[in-house]
């Protein structure tokens, strides 16, 4: 008996401490990389900020974008949805060179003023990094996935500073419906690590405010129930747009350089006639706003276009953090027509739209729970749950496979990619 039990713990222990060197040297590459990201994102930030002009550049900035990836990163152009198809069907080991690609195409589109996200660039290079320990420890087609997850995981904890969410992240991201029990460990371990490595490094995150929650009611649940339909659709919105304008650069213009350019003469002309810088780059001054003061209603509209545009172009970064705004501006125009207070609404959206262009409900409620508080965390679970759901099998990452189908409507769709559909 005692044998018996030996035989069995020793495994899971060398399992155990196996993923524990493993994850913690992940979560130390990927934590490292976020502060240097962090870093330099918010000195191009402020430089643009105090420079406005610079958004005139921003056709030359997409050229040298593109044709950075035109020239050495065909092979890894496709950012995270490459990482998720390595994780579904394993072929060849991550470049290395996506990381200075994406960390450098990423700065230069908020350099010259697009409106782009952090997390894309995050991920991207916790994955790569993670992915080069592959041959090192000779590990096999299962143990990979492991560290793809796990670098994952590691990226989007470090750069907002939410280990929880980023752990689930991981887990959650790239099959809809189920999660990767197997990878918790180092998933959880990774993401930790790669958060207290980032801190480690003097890096700080934004600090959002403690939401204060009311007494709950059927009134007050029944307002979150309806924003969290209202923030899926959203989200389903986004995704669509952002998918569209970039079939329809790809069918108009064949030379791959010329699509960022053209987006970038777009975008700039239209943040002119707008006559405001506010919605572009990450927005973060206007997220913040968003729980203490009204915002014009339209806020969320042209956040989502100006990302659209941006990111179907080909410009670099992520989506995640113009979801944030999005979700964020959308609470509070909601305000005034739900019995709940501007700033939960605002927190609310700031996790759920994000929950449904990603379909990752889970890490996205522990997110809320991460940066607003856990008295908050009913409404962030009711808001993100059906914005999960309303959002259908539509996303941000087509490459995401359907592990299990939102609803028994579309259950012909398991096993299919999001980009597969029609």
């Amino acid at each position: 008996m005692i044998t018996r039990l030996w035989a069995e713990y020793r495994v899971l222990l060398l399992f155990a401490i196996r993923w524990l060197g493993i994850s913690g040297v992940v979560g130390a590459l990927a934590g490292t990389a976020s502060a240097g990201f962090l870093v330099a994102l918010d000195w191009v930030t402020t430089w643009r900020e105090a420079h406005p002009w610079i958004m005139m550049g921003l056709p030359l900035g997409g050229l040298l974008i593109g044709l950075l990836y035109h020239w050495l990163g065909k092979a890894v152009e496709g950012g995270n949805n490459l990482l998720l198809d390595e994780i579904h069907t394993p072929q060849a080991v991550l470049p290395l060179r996506m990381v200075p690609l994406v960390l450098l195409g990423t700065l230069l589109t908020h350099f010259f003023g697009g409106s782009a996200g952090r997390e894309g660039t995050a991920v991207q290079m916790g994955g790569a990094l993670a992915d080069q320990l592959t041959r090192g420890l000779s590990l096999r087609r299962r143990e990979r996935r492991l560290l793809l997850i796990a670098g994952i995981s590691a990226g989007f904890a470090s750069v907002f500073g939410t280990p929880l969410a980023g752990a689930v992240f991981g887990l959650e991201v790239f099959l809809i419906g189920r999660l990767r029990y197997d990878a918790i460990l180092p998933s959880f371990l990774a993401a930790v690590c790669a958060d207290w490595v980032t801190r480690a490094w003097g890096v700080g995150h934004i600090a959002y405010p403690v939401l204060a929650v009311p007494s709950f009611s059927l009134l007050s649940l029944g307002s979150a129930a309806l924003a969290g339909i209202v923030f899926g659709l959203i989200s389903r919105v986004f995704a669509a747009t952002t998918h569209r304008i970039s079939r329809f650069f790809k069918l108009k213009i064949a030379y791959p350089p010329l699509r960022p350019l053209v987006g970038g003469v777009v975008v700039a002309l239209l943040v002119w006639l707008l006559g405001t810088t506010e919605y572009i780059g990450l927005g973060l001054p206007v997220i913040l706003r968003s729980f203490a003061e009204p915002l014009p209603v339209y806020a969320f509209a042209l956040k989502l276009l100006l990302t659209a545009l941006t990111l179907g172009a080909g410009f670099k970064g992520g989506e995640v953090t113009p979801l944030f705004f999005i979700g964020a501006a959308l609470g509070n125009a909601l305000a005034p027509g739900l019995a709940l207070p501007m700033p939960l609404l605002a927190g609310m959206g700031f996790v759920a739209v994000f929950a449904g262009a990603a379909n990752t409900p889970l890490a996205c409620i522990l997110m809320g729970v991460e940066l607003f508080g856990h008295e908050a965390g009913l409404y962030f679970g009711l808001a993100c749950s059906l914005s999960y759901l309303f959002s259908g099998h539509r996303g941000i990452y087509s490459a995401q496979m359907i592990g299990q189908s939102k609803h028994g409507l579309w259950a012909r769709q398991q096993g299919q990619r999001l980009r597969d559909l029609r």
